[in-house]
């Protein structure tokens, strides 16, 4: 009796050590993707554009606040260069943020509420490992609007996107 408890104690030692070594790989691969967003979010604050494109997948897309702000990595490339060019780029520092992860661990996704000069906005995506490096495949940003003010919204953009709602339609 003695013997198969050392054994059953034994065995959820070693069930909890491979558990907690898991876990830890987890914790570190959350804490990768959680540093390469910040250093993401700081390379466009300090208008490095190579640094910045470079935490891009070569097909990755962007998009953007305004209804029609699709791109994939060239043409936001394309889009943003004069912003980096005249150092007139965008400050974003997360304020929090979540991560999850596929199966395999090849893949996560985040949501993060970010403090933006348009104030709170939101970036959600999807990043991939490649080569050993976690790299953006889609990343979406997002104005919040407060529920109390949204038929204020709504009204001030009702015009400029009524005509962009025909256009999709047909």
């Amino acid at each position: 009796m003695k013997k198969t408890t050392i054994f059953f104690t034994f065995i959820l030692f070693i069930l909890s050590f491979i558990g907690i070594s898991a876990q830890s790989k987890f914790d570190k691969e959350k804490a990768e993707i959680g540093t390469m967003l910040d250093e993401f979010n700081v390379a466009a604050a300090k208008a490095d554009y190579t640094k910045y494109f470079n935490y891009f997948a070569d097909e990755s897309t962007f998009i953007g606040t305004d209804a029609t702000e699709v791109w994939d990595k060239k043409a936001f490339m394309i889009w943003a260069k004069p912003y980096f060019d005249k150092k007139r780029t965008w400050n974003f520092t997360s304020l929090k943020r979540n991560i999850y992860f596929s199966k395999d661990r090849k893949l996560a996704w985040f949501d993060e509420l970010l403090d933006t000069q348009m104030k709170i906005c939101r970036g959600s995506g999807v990043v991939e490992k490649i080569n050993g490096q976690w790299k953006v495949k889609q990343y979406v940003l997002s104005v919040t609007v407060p529920n109390e003010v949204v038929d204020k919204v709504v009204v001030e953009k009702t015009p400029i996107e009524d005509a962009l709602i025909q256009k999709l339609k047909r």
